[in-house]
């Protein structure tokens, strides 16, 4: 166990210094999220003028709001993961198999590494940003801003559990990326990033509450922003732990039910 716990930790650092390398891309993208969360902030204004600043959510919230998700959106790979499904049709899942640790374990730690680097070189620096020139609102005291990293460190964990479940389906087809794509742009308008799921009607939320796609995303920004606390909060981080630990075992049940598929087929 311990040799395994130091190879992990080991994947994760080299995972995120390889990651480190492209200051620039990194700095790139981080310009880009923000222009694109001025633009969105902008709609959001507009539409919050045009309803009278109702649904309780208000221009405060929204710039809260837009600065959380574009901040969060390279660490919780919203955009979409493939990595996984590319090791599959190049045949190199086959030797990752052979290797005497924890395939889940391995993909977990390489995805900590990479979203720990976003985090530092993207998130934090966009969070500055809009605190400095849109004057985002931190959490109200230092018990909520706990509260917000645990949510966040659950909402990274639900979303890699995902992203692996839906790499797992290139087992079985040979063309996997359109499902992939699919399942990303649904995860995308039910997590929240899209738009805030308090501004569409109920039955969407509803619809939505049945889904893991909230506790990457709206989770966070309900707990930073206020909207929840108490019971609530405590009863949204029981949520994300629950989904997390569901979605780990149903991507353990489809691994081995996929390495079956691969030994019958010569894999």
């Amino acid at each position: 166990m311990r040799t395994e716990i130091r190879l992990f930790w080991e994947v994760a650092r080299r995972s995120f210094v390889r990651q480190l390398t492209y200051r620039r891309a990194a700095v790139a993208g981080m310009l880009t999220n923000l222009f694109f969360g001025v633009l969105r902030m902008s709609v959001l204004f507009a539409l919050l003028r045009g309803r009278g600043l109702t649904e309780g959510f208000s221009i405060s919230d929204a710039v809260t709001y837009t600065g959380i998700t574009q901040a969060l959106i390279m660490v919780m790979s919203l955009f979409g993961w493939f990595e996984l499904m590319s090791t599959v049709y190049r045949g190199e899942v086959g030797s990752d198999l052979l290797r005497p640790y924890s395939y889940f374990g391995f993909w977990l730690a390489g995805d900590a590494g990479r979203a720990a680097a976003q985090f530092l070189m993207r998130a934090l620096p966009i969070l500055v940003l809009y605190a400095a020139l849109f004057g985002l609102r931190l959490p109200h005291s230092w018990v909520a801003g706990l509260l917000v990293l645990l949510s966040t460190l659950l909402g990274w964990f639900v979303s890699f559990s995902f992203r692996f479940l839906i790499n797992l389906t290139a087992f079985w087809s040979p063309n996997a990326m359109g499902m992939g794509r699919l399942a990303f742009t649904v995860l995308m308008f039910a997590s929240g990033f899209i738009l805030p799921l308090t501004l569409f009607p109920d039955w969407v939320q509803t619809l939505c509450a049945f889904t893991p796609f909230p506790s990457m995303m709206q989770s966070v920004v309900d707990l930073w922003t206020g909207k929840a606390e108490g019971l609530d909060a405590l009863r949204i981080l029981v949520v994300q732990a629950a989904w997390g630990v569901g979605l780990a075992l149903a991507s353990r049940l489809v691994l081995v039910q996929a390495l079956r598929r691969l030994v019958v087929l010569g894999g």
